[in-house]
């Protein structure tokens, strides 16, 4: 016969610290229970002195049970998930054991020049029972939990409650039976964990919208709080990103080189609205920063281009090992840019970078010209990097001007298209659908710049794949064929400008800049 009962997954219940037991006698379907063994749970959360971890959304800890291994965890927040990785605890550690080095690693970008130490503790006291039917078949468990929670420190702060969690396949008929007699006796569904209330309490708090310790609040609706949000915003994701290069994550460097420059560019784009004194040094280390990264992103497109541009040549034209010769190639540099990353973000100046785009949002250098109001202030912004843009068009698609002269100038083309992308990001909140129709007038524009820009440098790339062959008595004709493709298309590419650029620019686009 099949089972069509339906099964519950397990609820949580929980009341005061001095919740009585109810009796599960005559619960459906049990014929006896069994006693479960009483165990002692304890997670020792790790974190700097002002909770760094914590406020990334990170949790660091040493998991303690009776009868299993001890082990450190360390949940990472994910855009799409959580991830958590473990590391077991060695059986002859102290009672406060160091933090691994693998664990360390990972956190450094956070942690910086703090140190890590317990700040919070999480205990259980175990007890239950199993749910035995007929045959003595395991229908159910209830888990009865003495909880408590508390931080430690200089300060403490801490609350204890009884927690019941009904499971172990209880079908839903049995659950609502034991909820009623957990009710009974002042226990109600839980709508947090244990670990979310010692989360909550080890958290630091939240300043005030458009306010940060220690700094002024930047008033409502103004420019300079449009500014301030956009830069914490890619901040924070600097620092999500920071954790995914450390661990070698696919395209982590490449989104940790992007919210470093979306900071500088909205540095550089309103730097009217900003103290200059303070905002110029950050401007010149975050430059530095994306240009310590740019060998291993540069190595990691270049690889996939050429890889993939192989790969779609008729096999007549795939003279001698170049598919080798690019995988042992790029197997090399991947492996010594990944080490010059993880050494760049090792590195003093970028963690006092990090110290000092901290204090950017803690502080915020706003001059007064910030506080005016943000729809007017921010399209002047715009409009003056825009005619930055301008002015590299101008060159870059002039065809009377010799290709020496046309590179570099679609190069500093598309730099310039992207401060006013992320210029107009900025304001695009403020504005709103002008703002939102000129970034999709000028993405295909944009587009093309940076599509130009890859061929000059997977150009380069494929001479020298080209010198190695040669060198070592190789066939590296296959490289030439990308190469001869690459300058077809950066051609191309150049006698659409015009016409891309005529789209993009015109008055009706751009009507909102002044």
């Amino acid at each position: 016969m099949t089972d069509t009962t339906t099964r519950t997954e397990s609820r949580t219940f929980r009341g005061s610290a001095e919740a009585g037991t109810p009796r599960y006698d005559a619960l459906p379907g049990v014929r006896r229970q069994e006693p479960l063994p009483r165990q002692v749970i304890e997670v020792e959360r790790f974190d700097t002195a002002d909770r760094r971890l914590a406020a990334a959304g990170i949790t660091l800890a040493v998991h303690r049970a009776e009868g299993e291994q001890h082990h450190w965890r360390l949940d990472l927040p994910d855009a799409a998930h959580a991830e958590d990785l473990r590391v077991p605890l060695a059986p002859d550690a102290p009672p406060v054991p160091e933090v691994p080095g693998e664990l360390a690693e990972l956190v450094r970008g956070v942690v910086r020049e703090g140190e890590l130490h317990p700040v919070g503790q999480l205990r259980r006291i175990r007890t239950g029972v199993k749910l035995l039917g007929d045959d003595d078949r395991q229908i159910g468990t209830i888990v009865h939990d003495h909880v408590t929670v508390a931080t430690l420190g200089s300060s403490t702060e801490g609350s204890a409650w009884t927690e019941v969690q009904v499971g172990g396949g209880a079908a839903d008929e049995l659950a609502d039976a034991a909820a009623r007699r957990l009710a009974g006796v002042g226990l109600q569904p839980a709508s947090t964990t244990a670990e979310a209330e010692l989360d909550r309490l080890l958290r630091p708090a939240d300043p005030e919208p458009g306010r940060r310790p220690g700094g002024k609040r930047a008033k409502p609706g103004s420019a300079g709080e449009a500014l301030v949000a956009y830069l914490a915003q890619h901040i924070d994701r600097l620092a999500a990103e920071d954790l995914r290069a450390r661990r070698g994550e696919h395209d982590s460097v490449h989104q940790l080189r992007v919210a470093s420059r979306r900071v500088r560019s909205a540095l550089q784009a309103y730097r009217g609205l900003l103290d200059r004194d303070r905002t110029e040094p950050i401007v010149h280390a975050l430059r530095e920063f994306g240009r310590a990264l740019a060998p291993a992103r540069d190595a990691e497109v270049l690889h996939a281009r050429i890889r993939d541009g192989l790969a779609e040549l008729d096999p007549e034209l795939l003279l001698g090992p170049v598919q080798a010769r690019v995988t042992r190639h790029y197997g090399r540099v991947e492996q010594e840019t990944a080490a010059a990353v993880l050494s760049t973000l090792d590195g003093e100046a970028y963690a006092r970078l990090r110290r000092d785009l901290d204090d950017l949002v803690r502080r915020p250098p706003l001059a007064k010209r910030a506080r005016r109001k943000a729809r007017k202030e921010l399209p002047r912004h715009v409009a003056r990097a825009a005619r930055r843009l301008d002015r590299a068009v101008s060159v870059a698609v002039d065809p009377e001007k010799p290709a020496e002269e046309r590179d570099p100038a679609v190069h500093a083309a598309r730099k310039a298209g992207k401060r006013l992308r992320y210029a107009t990001e900025v304001a695009r909140p403020a504005v709103g659908r002008d703002a939102k129709r000129f970034a999709k007038c000028m993405k295909g524009f944009q587009q093309a710049l940076g599509e130009h820009q890859d061929t000059v440098v997977a150009r380069d790339a494929l001479r020298e794949l080209a010198a190695l062959s040669h060198e070592s008595g190789e066939n590296g004709f296959a490289f030439g064929v990308l190469y001869g493709r690459d300058e077809a298309r950066a051609q191309r590419i150049e006698e659409e400008l015009p016409r891309l650029w005529a789209d993009a620019w015109q008055p009706r686009n751009r009507r909102w800049l002044r």
